[in-house]
């Protein structure tokens, strides 16, 4: 019985060993993950993760990210975004949930896209009926190329402003608690 015993406990080490020893490391990826939260007044809060490529010298817009077409906001897995509380971004309404971002970037212009499918590996846009919603964002041209693409969510006089920068643009859409 003591044999059988520690054979058990032998193959269960074992196979904690191997499989902890196939997941990835995803901090030591090219686009590692990253992470944006804001939390309102009232305790509610949004999160959003990601994973953020780094520019290493290339023209990104117009070129790795092509204009008018869904780029996934990120690299690697889809971008989460998980909110506690009805938002108004932009001027769409959007229901407590989680959601997948999209972009996209044009050189005037660009479009958020709220996709209510969930859990993509990053590439597959879902396609415009998985859409939620889509709303116009602001771009800035920044004076300093970013090097990590980065999401960032900053308190503003409404709430906070949803920020998409990477090379020398920035995209915003103001996103507020809808009463």
């Amino acid at each position: 019985m003591q044999k059988v015993f520690a054979v058990c406990c032998l193959v269960i080490w074992a196979s904690a060993t191997i499989l902890s020893a196939q997941e990835p490391d995803k901090s030591k990826r090219p686009s590692p993950p990253a992470h944006a939260e804001f939390t309102f007044a009232d305790g509610a809060s949004i999160q959003i993760d990601y994973s953020s490529p780094r520019r290493r010298g290339r023209q990104i817009f117009g070129a790795l990210v092509p204009y008018g077409q869904v780029w996934r906001a990120g690299a690697n897995e889809a971008t989460t975004f998980l909110t506690s509380v009805p938002l108004l971004v932009g001027t769409r309404k959007v229901p407590a949930g989680s959601y997948t971002l999209f972009a996209v970037p044009d050189k005037g212009k660009w479009t958020l896209i709220i996709s209510k499918k969930t859990g993509e590996w990053g590439t597959p846009y879902p396609g415009e009926d998985s859409d939620f919603a889509r709303t116009d964002m602001v771009i800035t041209h920044l004076p300093e190329a970013v090097e990590n693409f980065t999401i960032s969510l900053d308190k503003s006089a409404g709430g906070c402003k949803l920020n998409l920068a990477w090379e020398q643009t920035q995209a915003s859409v103001e996103i507020s608690e809808k009463k």
